[in-house]
């Protein structure tokens, strides 16, 4: 249960909750409670938080994921040529806000011990090499061997090879299938033959699997072979694959910089998680068990990327678009156990 209240200007949001803690934001203050029993109802700051069931058996290790980090990009809130908005930019004298929001990511997933970290695309706002460079030095320098990216739309609109490709991570009790999903010079996505191949020959059913890309699957609605995720037709391949290889726990992506949980025929999830850049600003943590996968979406909260984050709040509001709703999603898209079939 989520209770979002406001008083004097300020909103209070229930933002994580995992087996063991539970985090509250109120504005740009920060309450955490932790050292909690898993499976037990508590009330903290006026809300009803339920915390997660924990996967079966022991804890076997933690992985961390990104994505939507838009190295380079000025302009938060445009589309295309429109001059609705808000449209906004780092103050003057500031540093570009995607090295503030960037920066709070690292410096988390660092402080938590967390050595191995997943990319999902869009690393850069326009695919510029110096806007590659800046990505590798933040997340290179921090996170070196255990840093694995796969790339996005924006990483390709004009036919860039950086990060191309599939890559296998296999952690314990896990193993990572990051698959391109991009097509070059489209927003739209796609899983090439050759990528499904890849996936029948590299899956163990032995061993639990997520399948990770920067583009969200189709599930319902008009097919269109635009649609701005994995195209209809892929996506609907994508779940008969899943359905068949019980060892696959779930598939996540970005893009959408939303965070929304569906759930496939088989009743495995499809995840969708939002982006660094701006607001809620996100990392996800992965804690990987004998018997599933826990995912816990924490906000950034150093001082920095809360200012910068707060101010995208209101972000298409020109539009009739509620940002804040849409981008935060309910409690349950962001933090959920996945538990073995």
């Amino acid at each position: 249960m989520v209770m979002d209240m406001e008083s004097h200007g300020r909103r209070s949001e229930l933002t994580t909750v995992a087996d063991d803690i539970v985090v509250i934001h109120d504005g740009t203050d920060v309450h955490r409670f932790d050292e909690l029993r898993p499976a037990t109802q508590y009330e903290f700051l006026g809300h009803t938080v339920r915390t997660l069931q924990r996967p079966a058996g022991e804890l076997l290790g933690r992985f961390a994921t990104v994505n939507d980090v838009h190295f380079g990009e000025l302009e938060c809130g445009r589309i295309d040529d429109h001059s609705d908005g808000p449209i906004l930019r780092s103050a003057p004298g500031d540093e570009p806000y995607p090295l503030t929001m960037n920066h709070g990511a690292v410096e988390e997933i660092a402080a938590s011990d967390i050595t191995t970290v997943i990319v999902k695309g869009d690393l850069t706002s326009d695919g510029q090499e110096q806007e590659f460079a800046a990505f590798e030095r933040c997340y290179g320098a921090a996170f070196g061997a255990g840093l694995h990216v796969v790339r996005g739309n924006h990483d390709a609109y004009r036919g860039q090879q950086a990060y191309v490709g599939n890559t296998l991570v296999e952690l314990p009790g896990l193993c990572v299938l990051m698959i391109d999903t991009t097509i070059a010079g489209k927003p739209s996505g796609a899983i090439g033959t050759g990528t499904f191949e890849w996936l029948a020959d590299v899956l163990d059913d032995t061993l639990p699997s997520m399948i990770v890309g920067h583009h969200p699957q189709w599930v319902s609605g008009a097919r269109s072979a635009d649609y701005f995720g994995i195209n209809p037709d892929d996506s609907d391949r994508l779940s008969a694959l899943i359905a068949d290889r019980r060892s696959i726990l779930a598939y996540a992506s970005g893009h959408t910089h939303r965070h929304r949980v569906r759930r496939l025929s088989s009743g495995v999830p499809t995840i969708e998680v939002g982006c660094v850049k701006d607001f809620p600003g996100t990392w996800a943590e992965y804690r990987v068990y004998e018997g599933g996968v826990m995912q816990v979406v924490h906000r950034i909260s150093t001082a920095p990327a809360l200012a910068w984050s707060e101010r995208c709040r209101y972000l298409y509001s020109d539009f009739g678009v509620d940002y804040a709703s849409y981008a935060m999603g309910s409690l349950e898209d962001r933090c959920l156990s996945i538990h073995r079939r």
